[in-house]
């Protein structure tokens, strides 16, 4: 399989008059998993439908490896899609909606016969062949609009909130099987589009991240993690205090107290927003402390969520099970290593 990218060169797409997707760049590398990850209405559903040859864009191109499939209709464009509404054909069994496109493609019988079934087997619907798709709950169903993309064995894979029907148990099943597809099927690109962080993180080698028809950052799931480009990136993927600060020779302040933290060439006296993940905040004395008023705590099994007003901010922190917690309305002391904080500039989040 020779493998085959996708890139997005300056793609904007409007319906009536409303950009939906504005100016979209962006690249797919062969064998790459994406994904595109935003709330509703944020233009990444869009962007795989332009893929997919679904909407047609108002300016800009979008390739298939090296072959412009912009003016391509979607049955020539040789890719793969499952939807969330599963489009699944009621009047033909399991077996038979998987081997469509193999059908449709003349592949020999005996193959179509041998996919079928390592389709349907990938992902866990062997015993589900000769059934018809009413006989089935929603979560099978999309497993066979699953088994069915995989079939054919596509250059580039289009996946489209796909696991959305699915309980958190079977979800995470999936996600498991998608990576494992993945890694015996390594030339396969995949561009996932989910609002799901965790499908996002635990799937994906890049997260492009979407809002308001923009792009509003892209890298590795580490590096969004850690080093969030601005607000928005950082409170979408994962959580996130994201606090007011003042920029202060060496650190920041936040209210009266002062932070050493990195300024990333701030200059003083400008104002900057402080991101700190919940789980890198402690309990007790430390470097960067922060004295607040206990607001609420959360058991959470293996962890305690403490929320903490800090000078007027609602601070989080995600401690381990703690044997003595803290009650509503105490006062207590909490802390960060400067590492583990990143400045942000203040007007972020818009268009990034």
């Amino acid at each position: 399989m020779s493998g085959s990218g996708i890139r997005f060169d300056h793609v904007t797409v409007a319906y009536d008059g409303n950009v939906v997707l504005d100016a979209l760049d962006l690249t797919v590398e062969p064998g790459e998993v994406m994904a595109l990850l935003g709330p509703s209405g944020s233009g990444k559903t869009t962007a795989l439908r332009a893929v997919a040859g679904f909407v047609r864009p108002a300016s800009g191109r979008v390739f298939l490896g090296d072959r412009d499939v912009t003016d391509l209709p979607p049955h020539r464009r040789g890719i793969g899609m499952v939807v969330q509404q599963y489009a699944l054909f009621p009047h033909l069994r399991v077996e038979d909606n998987v081997a469509f496109g193999l059908r449709a493609r003349k592949v020999a019988r005996a193959a179509t016969r041998e996919r079928v079934a390592e389709a349907l087997d990938m992902t866990g619907m062997g015993a589900y062949a000769r059934r018809y798709p009413r006989e089935l709950s929603g979560g099978q169903q999309q497993r066979v609009a699953i088994a069915r993309a995989l079939a054919i064995r596509p250059d580039v894979l289009l996946l489209d909130e796909p696991l959305s029907a699915l309980d958190a148990q079977l979800r995470s099943g999936m996600l498991a099987e998608l990576a494992r597809l993945h890694r015996e099927l390594p030339d396969v690109s995949l561009l996932y589009v989910t609002h799901d962080q965790v499908e996002a993180l635990t799937l994906a080698d890049r997260i492009a991240v979407m809002d308001k028809a923009r792009l509003q950052a892209c890298g590795t799931p580490r590096e969004l993690y850690r080093a969030p480009a601005n607000a928005f990136t950082a409170s979408f993927v994962g959580n996130a205090n994201l606090l007011p600060v003042t920029v202060r020779a060496g650190g920041v302040l936040l209210g009266e107290s002062e932070l050493e933290v990195g300024t990333n060439g701030a200059a003083p006296g400008a104002s900057a927003t402080l991101c700190v993940r919940p789980h890198l905040v402690g309990l007790g004395d430390g470097p960067n402390r922060l004295t607040g008023t206990v607001r609420e705590l959360q058991w959470r099994g293996a962890t305690h969520r403490l929320y903490v007003d800090v000078a007027g901010h609602r601070v989080m922190a995600d401690l381990r099970e703690l044997r003595d917690p803290p009650a509503h309305g105490d006062e207590v002391t909490l802390h960060f290593a400067p590492d583990d904080a990143v400045l942000l500039a203040a007007e972020v989040g818009g268009h990034g």
